[in-house]
């Protein structure tokens, strides 16, 4: 390590005034940072957290007078009181948080465990509702990272996703006397330790079901088909992290299929969408199915609501039988072992 923390800065030509309090530095930091929840399930939580969320230009790429009238007038009168709903059948009650927040935590808990030796400081933030990115970038610095480590747990790139976690960070950093060095976490849809631990996740998992599924979706969350035709690079991520995975599994090319889900509005997504598929699925005679979704480094509403009790509803009610969701890999050991990873390997020369 460089300089211990909680020291003062000194050189050799200057000092600092006598009652100024000392300046940190010397320390390495990592801040992981993922979507974000809302405070409560209650409107006026729901409202903020989603207006927040839709106004990123980076999420919503339409015209800001267009779109201001839009999200102020049609979307946050109706969807908050649907989104709390759905928040609901989800909701943390002991801990009163959606379980992203209480999942991402105990990432970084178990991150910082997994590091104590090597004198890194590890916290974490989200990019929209509390802690915010900003905010936790400026705690490191305060606690004297000079190095920090900013870590969108988005395994494939996307604009609005890992692209809008760096922008808080930027942000912050504007405002800083002392701005502390920064690196960003690249994206890892092929790394081969994600794939690894996606692969061990999915076959533990489909070993504890009681039937043996016909087949299992990769589902994605789906972004506006007009981002893929501009570059985002996030549709072909997908797919290869899904080849890989098949690979590693020793599947045939129909075992595993790709869909995308969490629509939003009546522009054109990524396809095949996710609900449709399940659905057309069941009508065709499927009897069973599974659905892991690798693009999420945390259960939240989306895998959780949407996937593991919605995607069930679909299947039954046009005639499927066994539906599973397996768990996304959160806190769990071979999570943890790829966020590790995925750390030691971006502050290498810091540490």
């Amino acid at each position: 390590m460089d300089q211990p923390v909680a020291k003062p800065l000194k050189s050799a030509d200057s000092h600092l005034p006598a009652g100024h309090p000392p300046v940190r530095f010397g320390k390495v930091g990592v801040l992981l940072a993922n979507l974000g929840s809302p405070s409560g399930t209650d409107y006026w939580s729901m409202r903020r957290y989603l207006k927040q969320f839709l106004w990123d230009q980076r999420v919503i790429e339409v015209a800001r007078p267009l779109w201001w009238l839009i999200l102020n007038g049609i979307v946050l009168t109706t969807r908050p009181q649907k989104s709390g709903e759905a928040y609901r059948t989800i909701w943390n009650t002991e801990r009163d948080e959606a379980p992203l927040i209480t999942i991402t935590r105990g990432q970084s808990d178990k991150l910082a465990e997994r590091l104590a030796g090597d004198e890194i400081v590890v916290d974490w933030g989200m990019r929209y509702g509390e802690p915010a990115i900003g905010d936790r970038l400026k705690a490191l610095k305060d606690q004297g990272c000079d190095r920090i480590l900013i870590a969108p747990l988005y395994p494939q790139y996307a604009a609005a996703t890992t692209a809008t976690a760096n922008d808080a960070a930027f942000e912050a950093l504007q405002s800083m006397r002392w701005a502390p060095a920064i690196r960003t976490l690249p994206p890892y849809h092929d790394d081969p330790v994600y794939i690894e631990a996606l692969a061990e996740s999915v076959s533990q998992h489909l070993a504890t079901l009681a039937f043996e599924p016909e087949l299992v979706i990769a589902s994605f969350h789906g972004l506006p088909k007009e981002y893929l035709d501009k570059g985002d690079p996030y549709h072909c991520h997908c797919y290869k992290t899904a080849r890989l995975l098949r690979e590693s599994l020793g599947w045939s090319e129909d075992r595993l299929k790709v869909c995308f889900q969490s629509r939003f509005g009546r522009a054109e997504w990524l396809q095949p969408y996710f609900d449709k598929t399940v659905e057309s699925l069941a009508k065709g005679g499927l009897k069973r199915l599974a659905v892991v979704m690798p693009g999420f480094s945390a259960d939240c509403l989306e895998t959780l609501e949407e996937i593991a009790i919605g995607g069930g509803e679909i299947f039954r009610e046009n005639g499927g039988e066994d539906y599973a969701a397996i768990p996304c890999l959160n806190d769990s050991e071979a999570g943890m072992r790829l966020i590790e990873h995925l750390v030691r390997r971006e502050v290498a020369g810091w540490v």
